[in-house]
């Protein structure tokens, strides 16, 4: 792989076209307009670890009442997670994560 290092220097315009960005888009974006992009990028988010908690469960072959019984989890938690609705947390979040990596040790230290 290459290596390029490129200094830039704030005064001198043309060194700044690597990596520029529009000046007049960010000046225009109001305060609503990052509210709104903090508030789509929040809603990914947990879609994106609703997925996460949906295919952990799915890969142990559980359905949710077992998943939620293996784990100690009321059935609703999990019903939330998968829909979205809510996030795991904490050492709810660690769990998932130790069941995605090993799952034959979490749930026979879970037994």
């Amino acid at each position: 792989m290459k290596t390029i290092r490129v200094k830039i220097d704030p005064d001198d315009s043309a060194s700044m076209k690597l990596g520029c960005i529009d000046r007049a888009r960010v000046d225009a974006t109001s305060e609503q307009d990052i509210a709104t992009q903090q508030a789509a990028d929040e809603m990914e988010a947990m879609q994106d670890t609703a997925k996460f908690a949906r295919r952990v469960r799915k890969r142990l072959g559980l359905s949710q009442v077992e998943f939620s019984e293996r784990i100690g989890v009321s059935l609703d938690t999990i019903r939330n997670w998968e829909q979205g609705k809510r996030c795991p947390t904490g050492a709810a979040k660690a769990l998932l994560k130790i069941l995605d990596k090993a799952p034959e040790a979490a749930l026979a230290a879970l037994d």
